[in-house]
């Protein structure tokens, strides 16, 4: 939602037998065919969930993780294995590997960059995003996320998979 990418179903942390957790909205989809389908199609619905991957460090987008939803739209899921400090992104969604950033894309990382220099540097005082992103995230991540997101700012491109890590999640859906 603070980048404007409207990707992820409503969230909420509750407490529960094994500690706080996230809960999700419960929202009715297309089915896990639907999202393998999109995949595999490499379609253009999927590129702002992968752009939305990059930034979070997802390790673990599988195709079962999309819900393609009849309005069209198509939402992420399960964000248990994101903000890593390390890089980790595992995902199904390479289709845009390497290739640059829409107009919109970039809107998206200097919106996010804005906002995070703005709350990594202690000198300009303690503001609502890191506040949020405190709750959940210690500072080395918070640092990592402002990091990830101002070398896909100055790439301009998505990324390509790493060689130091398995590109793809296991099993893929």
């Amino acid at each position: 939602t603070a980048l404007g990418l409207n990707v992820v179903p409503p969230t909420i942390m509750r407490p529960g037998p094994a500690g706080p957790g996230a809960v999700q909205l419960w929202i009715e989809h297309e089915g896990v065919q639907a999202a393998i389908d999109l995949v595999n199609a490499d379609d253009a619905r999927l590129r702002p969930i992968a752009l939305f991957d990059a930034i979070v460090n997802n390790g673990d987008r599988k195709a079962g993780h999309l819900l393609p939803l009849a309005d069209g739209r198509v939402l992420g899921v399960d964000h248990g294995v994101t903000f890593a400090v390390a890089p980790k992104l595992r995902t199904v969604l390479w289709a845009w590997r390497g290739e640059p950033f829409s107009t919109a894309e970039i809107a998206v990382l200097d919106r996010g960059v804005a906002a995070l220099d703005s709350v990594v540097d202690t000198s300009a005082g303690v503001a609502a995003l890191r506040d949020g992103l405190s709750t959940h995230l210690d500072d080395t991540e918070i640092h990592a996320l402002a990091d990830r997101m101002r070398t896909l700012r100055e790439t301009g491109r998505f990324p390509q998979p790493s060689d130091e890590w398995p590109p793809l999640p296991w099993p893929l859906v």
